[in-house]
């Protein structure tokens, strides 16, 4: 099923939102934001467009009000993109909401339905690799 992710500022504004595909029903934290990091990562590298809206900001890129600049278009590492984003997750960089309910642990169960939002608010700009 896929399901609606939103990037939200604290006010409520939705600065970015996508579609992702889940296998299951019921979904960790930690496999939540794997699959949303994964994503990202996967769609900037296949295309290598001039910006990246992601989660986390890769190393030596710029922040524009378009996204994060990279100079030269570069390969995007996810793995290192998807320890950055867990790491501030444990952190307090930013909060998850599974339709209005907050997500506290990484390995939270959470059930998701078709119509599911899930909305991912940053609380301080995160730098990555």
């Amino acid at each position: 099923m896929n399901i609606l992710i939103k990037d939200e500022q604290l006010n409520g504004t939705v600065t970015n939102q996508f579609e992702i595909e889940i296998e299951n029903q019921t979904i960790t934290t930690k496999e939540l934001i794997s699959k949303r990091v994964i994503h990202e990562v996967e769609a900037y590298n296949n295309k290598l467009p001039s910006y990246f809206n992601g989660l986390v900001e890769p190393k030596e890129s710029e922040r524009t009000l378009n996204g994060y600049k990279l100079k030269p278009k570069q390969i995007i590492d996810v793995e290192k993109q998807l320890y950055i984003a867990l790491d501030a997750f444990l952190k307090n960089g930013y909060f998850v909401l599974a339709d209005d309910q907050q997500l506290e642990e990484l390995d939270q169960l959470v059930t998701l339905q078709s119509h599911s939002k899930i909305s991912f608010v940053k609380l301080t700009p995160l730098v990555g690799g």
